[in-house]
């Protein structure tokens, strides 16, 4: 069937490569016209993971229209700052059993709302939404390299559905119902890996952070059993899995933020660099929103927003972070 996928970047991207390598045909949005183009005339990319040749199956548009004529399902991979937009233009375009897929990560600033829940308020019809996160570097999706990534939704036959598009030998597909469990851990490991990439600037090592990572999973966990979500998740491939995977690869760019962060760097500067977004700088300030909400105390992450938002000394805040009282190891978690 055609699968419609909105954002060629560099998930879109390899998630597009997942999708036309299992035989479907995909309708690939890309901002950019001659990004569009490129992908149609040379098969890659110019921006995005452009060493790699593209399937043959995927057709590149900058109209939302065209990629989704005829799409029996989309997939959502634009900045989460996007999210509402995109919404609010695929309303117009598809019918109220239409399935989608939301892979992008984060928190909507202000309201605090995740991504499957902008596009309820938006679209309507929670049970052909679902999500997917998961351990899953683009750079070697894209290559057909093993990956296992999480896909949850209120409804089995939406999750099945997904399941089943996507799942092949080297990208292994599970289905979860704990939407909001695997929501949130998508936007907090990203958060914690600029705590990680911080640590690994300022000089600290390999115990720094594991520390930092397991605190960072405690944290993360406390927040999802608060907000409704399911403590396991966090031990699961969205959680646990995604957040190893973005602490510790080179390919990850939250990492590498943190790491700029702590030799003198700023946001833009690393917008500038990579031509990508560190989802965790955004998801560090609205987090705040939720941890307020639901009366969860955020350490980890109140110090990169204080860092990336507020331009404080990481070094300084690094020794208040190890200066807070000491408590038992699973303190606020049932186990």
């Amino acid at each position: 069937m055609k699968i419609a996928v909105i954002g060629a970047g560099s998930w879109g991207t390899a998630l597009s490569q997942v999708l036309a390598g299992n035989g479907h045909n995909v309708g690939l949005w890309a901002r950019k016209t001659e990004v569009a183009r490129s992908i149609n005339k040379e098969r890659r990319n110019p921006r995005y993971l452009s060493d790699v040749e593209l399937h043959e199956g995927i057709v590149a548009t900058p109209s939302y229209k065209d990629a989704l004529l005829r799409a029996r399902a989309a997939a959502i991979v634009t900045p989460s700052n996007l999210m509402r937009g995109v919404a609010r233009a695929l309303a117009d375009v598809v019918d109220a059993e239409f399935p989608i897929v939301i892979c992008s990560k984060g928190v909507e600033e202000g309201s605090g709302l995740l991504p499957v829940e902008v596009f309820e308020a938006e679209m309507g019809g929670a049970h052909r939404l679902a999500v997917l996160s998961g351990p899953n570097h683009a750079e070697e999706v894209v290559k057909g390299v093993p990956s296992g990534t999480v896909i949850a939704s209120s409804s089995e036959e939406t999750a099945a559905l997904f399941q089943e598009l996507f799942a092949s030998e080297a990208f292994r597909t599970y289905t979860s119902d704990d939407v909001r469990g695997v929501e949130l851990c998508a936007a907090f490991k990203n958060v914690i890996a600029i705590a990680v990439g911080v640590s690994y600037g300022l000089g600290y090592g390999d115990n720094t952070a594991a520390m930092l990572m397991t605190r960072g999973l405690a944290e993360m966990s406390r927040l999802v059993a608060r907000a409704g979500g399911q403590a396991l998740t966090c031990m699961g491939l969205a959680g646990a899995g995604d957040l190893v995977a973005t602490c510790t690869s080179e390919h990850s760019r939250n990492r590498r933020f943190g790491r700029l962060l702590a030799e003198g760097g700023t946001l833009a500067d690393f917008t500038a660099q990579t031509h990508m977004v560190a989802e965790g700088a955004l998801a560090c300030k609205t987090l705040a929103v939720l941890s307020e909400r639901y009366g969860v105390e955020l350490p980890i992450t109140d110090v990169v927003r204080s860092v990336v938002w507020e331009g404080a000394d990481p070094r300084e805040l690094a020794g208040a972070l190890a200066s807070r009282p000491l408590t038992t190891e699973f303190h606020g978690l049932s186990v």
